[in-house]
């Protein structure tokens, strides 16, 4: 997961013509021009909301009602509306560019003009915006099939713009394309050192909107955070 550390050095200067007081005075002064920059600076968490620990994601995984998985008659994309707008002209996907990436630049309309991403999915780093997609992790016509075709409209858009869980995610745009609406008994992300935090974040979504599993899925996902 990507993050942005700022790095500061300070010199300390001795000299004979500095009382104790006027050390603990500059001390007091730098401390503060310190905690200011901490506040100010980009948030060293650059990536989407931590996940739940492997031992919860098991306990999660063993609450879920194991079903085989429903129709997708009826399914459409426009039944989870996205990007929504999250504040001023800023949508959904404009501020998971800017949370995921690093530098980033945006203009008037919030879009990303400039920046870099690191794709979680498969070790990629792009520096152009059209080359990242941002990744439902649990796919709408999964939710769909697992549930949400019972959801009402602003339900399903609540779930296709959550920012405060693990669900989207900034990632290689071909890769995300490649794993189209597969759960994890059909498709993981190629970078296998993920596939934990994966697990971790999908058994998180659908633990939170009380979605089902089929069998091979359960299987797959109980077989992944067994290794974690």
């Amino acid at each position: 997961m990507s993050g942005v550390y700022a790095r500061r050095r300070t010199a300390a200067h001795r000299s004979p013509l500095l009382s104790p007081r006027r050390i603990a005075v500059l001390a007091s002064a730098a401390a503060l021009v310190a905690g200011t920059a901490l506040l100010s600076g980009t948030p060293a968490q650059a990536a989407p909301p931590t996940p739940v620990d492997a031992a919860t994601a098991r306990t999660y995984l063993g609450e879920l009602t194991e079903r085989a998985e429903g129709s997708s008659d009826g399914y459409s994309r426009e039944k989870f509306p996205h990007w929504s707008t999250q504040e001023g002209a800023c949508n959904t996907r404009e501020v998971v560019l800017k949370r995921d990436g690093e530098n980033v630049e945006q203009d008037s309309s919030c879009a990303a003009t400039s920046g870099s991403w690191f794709s979680e999915y498969d070790g990629a780093t792009w520096t152009a915006a059209s080359d990242v997609d941002i990744d439902h992790v649990v796919p709408l016509s999964e939710a769909w099939k697992s549930g949400a075709s019972s959801w009402t409209t602003d339900q399903r858009e609540g779930f296709a713009n959550d920012l405060t869980r693990p669900q989207l995610i900034a990632v290689t745009d071909n890769v995300n394309q490649s794993k189209g609406d597969q759960d994890p008994a059909e498709w993981l992300p190629p970078e296998s050192s993920y596939h934990c935090m994966y697990a971790r974040m999908w058994v998180d979504v659908k633990h939170h909107y009380d979605m089902t599993v089929d069998s091979a899925e359960k299987q797959a996902l109980e077989g992944i955070l067994n290794g974690c």
